[in-house]
């Protein structure tokens, strides 16, 4: 049962673009001498403004049993990209990323929670250290907080039901989602489309700042993928599930903590490694 649960995370975890949301479909409790678990459910989250979902929602949900309901849901579609100092995005940059970090999570949730209900069972939501603590601007980090505030009041409108909610909270691992040349190839984009003026108050020294980030990053990455299965399968099948899981030696000791931290002390951390703007005070 547990390798079973392993491998399934595993693929939630190395999806490649577009942001598909693998449905974690475990029929009946674990405790179950039957359960089922079905992996092979995937929901285009991309599409969610773009198509009239109600429909999207029934061909999902055809392939779902009524009956007993459904025991596990995991939320775990998410893309960070465009990453950027805020002014040199544009609305569009923002909205691309909420669509599916939090946009996608509620609308997915919403639509399978009567059979989450009926099954008194699960819904883990995948968030990130960055919904603690906001490292860069862009719509990632505003997604992350908004995956945390839904799944606050979600947890306690659910309890009443017997169903438990929980967020994880991963710090930097090495998955598509974080990958250097991706990252550096859009923020090169973004840069070249930005403004003259813009550019001319960020300087371009911005450039080699962001791509010194993003190679110390690279070596910063935890590759151990299981320290987020396990938390996942801990989410679904223990009797006492947690509310938040931290996964990640950074996320345990550096950005769980700073979380905690004065305002100001947590400003002086992240104002250590950014760059100062050509025509700062």
């Amino acid at each position: 049962m547990k390798k079973e649960l392993g491998s399934v995370a595993h693929q939630l975890l190395n999806v490649q673009p577009p942001p598909l949301q693998i449905l974690w479909c475990l029929f009946y409790p674990p405790s179950h001498p039957t359960p089922v678990i079905l992996p092979s459910l995937y929901w285009d989250v991309s599409c969610i403004l773009t198509v009239h979902l109600h429909r999207h929602n029934t061909v999902m949900l055809s392939h779902l049993p009524t009956v007993p309901g459904l025991w596990g849901l995991v939320n775990n579609a998410g893309i960070s990209l465009p990453a950027a100092p805020n002014e040199l995005l544009t609305k569009q940059d923002f909205v691309t990323v909420l669509d599916v970090n939090l946009l996608g999570v509620i609308d997915v949730t919403l639509s399978l929670l009567p059979l989450v209900r009926k099954a008194r069972g699960r819904v883990v939501n995948v968030s990130s250290i960055c919904g603690r603590v906001s490292l860069f601007g862009g719509g990632y980090c505003i997604s992350k907080y908004g995956v945390e505030a839904f799944s606050d009041s979600l947890r306690r409108e659910l309890s009443y039901f017997g169903v438990k909610v929980a967020m994880i909270e991963p710090g930097y691992f090495k998955t598509a989602v974080t990958s250097k040349e991706r990252f550096l190839k859009s923020f090169l984009e973004i840069w070249d489309q930005s403004s003259p003026e813009v550019k001319e108050v960020c300087s371009e020294k911005i450039l080699a700042v962001y791509k010194k980030f993003a190679e110390q990053l690279e070596q910063k990455y935890t590759q151990d993928l299981s320290l987020v299965t396990n938390c996942m399968e801990h989410a679904l099948i223990a009797c006492h599930p947690r509310t938040h899981y931290s996964a990640g030696w950074d996320a345990k000791l550096l950005y769980l903590p700073m979380s905690y931290m004065p305002t100001f002390l947590v400003d002086a951390i992240i104002y250590w490694d950014s760059a100062n703007p050509a025509k700062a005070l």
